[in-house]
């Protein structure tokens, strides 16, 4: 380990579609007045985060050919929220999801070039593909794009959003004052792209913005997901919640950085995480026992075993054992538009599995579904929030986290004030930006026009 200290980077996730947010807590707000956005974003910002991040849904989730109604019910569009934030904010990094499915390059490349103008360099895209077809039925290519062609097309599409980012090399366009006329050069904005996703070819029309491209993030975690994140990435997410995993994940990931002519640093690991803080240790520890209680209700815990067993379990006491009737191995029909669903590739297994740890400990199904619902968590008092997450950074287990509080808008408020100001004392997070591009936050550099790597599919789960 050095003996400087690495810098941590935190970022904050407006919870989008969840059972994460504790609807009941009188602190809970709405998920689609712009008040709450504007204060969670401000809240980062005075906190000097690197950057907001939202997720995105494309379609309201459906149980058992119900609504979903036990998270939220939808989500404004996510380039109007950050264009509107974009105006109330100065420095923190706006990071949206946008599908590479039912979206067009030209629309998406435009869409963040304008974002990066609007915020002054602050944009950053989470590139996804969308799984299933029942999410695809809104769009004109949700009854003929197999699964297979969506990957190849995902790939096909960052290429070519970076291709038109590129095609403005620089200043291509200078006032001339005597005329009063704008001269462009002839080549600006120029493109032609054909293969067996897209044939365009026209003149991109947003000249190149402040940080030439958004932010790239990627969330795959196969072995396609992990080479794509070495070779074209800016940073993964990681879902591993303990340090050993999370170090393992860390060095494999980062190991494959230098075959693809990259640096260690060029390349950020960013785990999501929960907390829960409190005067003391234990006050900690009991809040965060009723928090994850009011997460999941006896409601919450049948629907979210419902989604393994791909059964009706409406009939079972959620504070009763594991139903004996085992799980419908077919293809999933009781819950549609959740990606959750495709981490239990083999529902049989991880019934066995699950039974017997509710033998071995005495869990009834929704203490089972607290038990396995949890993710990195840091729990205690200010300063012992702030110990764990610097030992976890420093043992090469994450570069940083992207905190998701349990109540919006204020979950942000305490870390802000209390946390914050330890992690600067120990002098592994800013006092202050020192850039006014999200890049400059990450510690980035500027990508050249035309300088783009090659990468294999990066969206295999």
């Amino acid at each position: 380990m050095s003996s400087t200290p690495k810098q941590i980077h935190l970022a904050a996730h407006f919870p989008g579609v969840n059972n994460t947010t504790v609807w009941s807590d009188p602190a809970a707000g709405s998920h689609i007045e712009f008040s709450s956005f504007s204060h969670f974003a401000r809240t980062a910002e005075r906190a000097k985060f690197d950057f907001l991040f939202l997720a995105e849904g494309l379609r309201l989730r459906e149980q058992g050919g119900q609504i979903y109604d036990l998270d939220v019910m939808g989500r404004p569009d996510t380039f109007t929220v950050l264009a509107a934030l974009a105006a109330v904010t100065d420095r923190i990094g706006l990071t949206g999801t946008i599908n590479s499915t039912f979206n067009e390059p030209y629309e998406v490349a435009r869409q963040f070039a304008s974002l990066d103008h609007l915020s002054g360099g602050r944009a950053a895209w989470n590139v996804v593909t969308s799984w299933d077809a029942f999410t695809g039925e809104n769009f004109r290519r949700g009854g003929f794009l197999a699964q297979g062609d969506r990957y190849s097309r995902a790939e096909a599409f960052l290429g070519t959003a970076r291709e038109l980012a590129d095609s403005w090399r620089g200043d291509d366009i200078v006032a001339d004052k005597e005329s009063g006329r704008f001269l462009a050069d002839p080549a600006a904005g120029a493109f032609r792209h054909k293969d067996e996703h897209f044939d365009i070819a026209g003149r991109f029309n947003v000249p190149r913005s402040p940080q030439g491209r958004p932010v790239i993030f990627q969330a795959g975690d196969s072995e396609e997901g992990r080479e794509f994140a070495a070779a074209s990435a800016d940073a993964i997410f990681s879902r591993y919640a303990t340090l050993e995993a999370g170090q393992a994940f860390y060095q494999d990931v980062k190991g494959r950085l230098t075959r693809h002519g990259r640096t260690r640093d060029e390349l950020l690991i960013l785990p999501a995480a929960t907390f829960v803080l409190g005067d003391t240790d234990a006050e900690a520890r009991e809040r965060a026992r009723e928090v994850r209680r009011a997460q999941v209700s006896g409601q919450t815990a049948i629907k979210l075993l419902e989604q393994v067993w791909n059964r009706d379990l409406s009939g079972y006491d959620p504070d009763g054992p594991l139903p004996e009737v085992d799980p419908d191995p077919g293809e999933h029909t009781l819950a549609q538009g959740r990606a959750s669903v495709r981490q239990f590739r083999d529902p049989l297994a991880t019934a066995r599995e699950w039974r017997a740890l509710a033998e071995a400990e005495g869990l009834s199904i929704r203490e089972l579904m607290i038990r396995n619902g949890a993710r990195q968590t840091f729990v205690g008092s200010p300063s012992t929030v702030a110990r764990a997450i610097d030992d976890v950074v420093q043992a090469d287990a994450a570069d940083g986290f992207i905190l998701v509080p349990h109540i919006t808008p204020g979950g942000l408020d305490a870390f802000a004030d209390t946390v914050v100001p330890l992690l600067q004392e120990r002098g592994v997070f800013r006092q202050e930006y020192e850039g006014p591009t999200l890049r400059d936050h990450l510690g980035l550099r500027r990508p050249t026009p035309g300088a783009v790597s090659g990468a294999p599919d990066p969206w295999t789960a």
